[in-house]
């Protein structure tokens, strides 16, 4: 079964950037939508982008539009999260997923693989 991982979290000051993998062992994750999320501690899971397979990308939250964006690096089998000028309300667990589609979904029920998230907490 797919299992995302997720990496590339840690502590960043505000104003800061980091950049989110999200890999899959034996998967070729070119296959499947990629979906970034955020829980922040007592908050519901939020959705942040999605990649299609074809590359397109879907903004599910507001927040971080012209902040945020994903990537697909084929040759790596990876998929990034490029978070910039970050605020302590960025701060969360980030976890991404896979859905067997090679579409966005609408919804986040939709996804059927999922890591096991990685902390980012914006602190100065």
């Amino acid at each position: 079964q797919l299992q995302p991982v997720e990496s590339g979290g840690g502590l960043v000051q505000p104003g800061g950037s980091l950049r989110l993998s999200c890999e899959a062992s034996g998967f070729n994750l070119d296959y499947y939508a990629i979906g970034w999320f955020r829980q922040a501690p007592g908050k519901e899971r939020e959705g942040l982008l999605c990649i299609s397979s074809s590359g397109g990308t879907t903004t599910y939250a507001d927040s971080v539009k012209g902040r945020f964006t994903m990537s697909r690096d084929k040759a790596a089998n990876t998929v990034y999260l490029q978070l910039n000028n970050l605020t302590p309300e960025d701060t969360a667990v980030y976890y991404c997923a896979a859905d067997s589609l090679p579409y966005c979904p609408d919804f986040m029920y939709e996804y059927d693989y999922w890591g096991q998230g990685t902390q980012v907490t914006v602190s100065s």
